[in-house]
């Protein structure tokens, strides 16, 4: 164990999440942006679905931990919502059991502690196109962006019901020109751009959540900040500031989140 200990965001899915610490990822980027405030972990398995996720809930999130999450991001649906395959193998969830599985995932994360918070993240887009051009017409077939369309709604549609935050990427993603060149990498995961748009939906929550304490980073303490306080001139070499001050630079871009 690492002192001391940080409040703990846990990010839980798919390859949505276990692929989000790469390639100016969003879980990498929600590590930057709170450096020093929380810890990020993460807990992604690619080519899992909320059928999987279910066998091991008790071991990822256990009742009886001494520390619980102060939140979890819950990403499953993708790969649930996929059309079953000819051949009985795939990843196909049909939707009433997916639904049924993302309750009870949020009814296990809701056990944990009454100050653990919980957002599920929907069922992004995909491009046809791309899955066809970089897999195969067969997967391109069996993944459509109207299946997700179905699972992103099922699952807005449970946290609305369970009162659980809710952020839509089937519609965040599409809002931007030009989304499936620019947000998608193969068609089904996220590029840097694809990215961004997830940190700023999950910023927005985090904003205007009515939690306490409050997870947004703004209003988290800042660890040790006291400790160094060696003054150094500002990057315009004008005025001197703190240590603890400049290296705010890094967050400029996420100054209005």
């Amino acid at each position: 164990m690492v002192g001391p200990m940080r409040p703990q965001f846990v990010l839980f899915g798919s390859s949505i999440v276990e692929f989000s610490c790469s390639n100016e990822g969003w879980g990498a980027v929600l590590a930057d942006i709170y450096a020093r405030k929380a810890d990020i972990l993460l807990r992604g398995y690619a080519g899992w679905t909320s059928r999987h996720a279910l066998r091991i809930l008790d071991q990822v999130f256990p009742l009886d931990a001494a520390l619980q999450p102060s939140l979890v991001i819950v990403y499953f649906g993708g790969n649930d919502s996929m059309h079953p395959h000819p051949s009985g193998f795939g990843t196909h969830v049909p939707l009433p059991e997916y639904i049924e599985n993302m309750r009870k995932i949020a009814t296990h994360l809701k056990k944990l502690s009454e100050k653990t918070r919980i957002i599920f993240l929907s069922a992004p887009p995909v491009s046809k196109e791309k899955i066809s051009e970089i897999y195969s017409d067969t997967l391109a077939e069996l993944r459509t962006i109207e299946s997700c369309r179905i699972y992103s709604e099922a699952c807005l549609a449970l946290c609305q019901e369970m009162d659980v935050k809710g952020i839509d990427l089937w519609t965040a993603l599409q809002k931007k020109d030009g989304w499936e060149t620019d947000c998608l990498t193969d068609g089904i995961h996220l590029s840097a751009e694809g990215s961004k748009i997830v940190v700023e939906e999950i910023m927005n929550v985090l904003r205007e959540a009515d939690w306490e304490p409050s997870l947004h980073w703004k209003s988290m303490p800042t660890e040790f900040e006291q400790v160094l306080s060696i003054p150094q001139l500002s990057p315009d070499f004008k005025t001197v500031v703190s240590i603890f001050k400049a290296s705010y630079c890094r967050y400029s871009q996420w100054d209005r989140f």
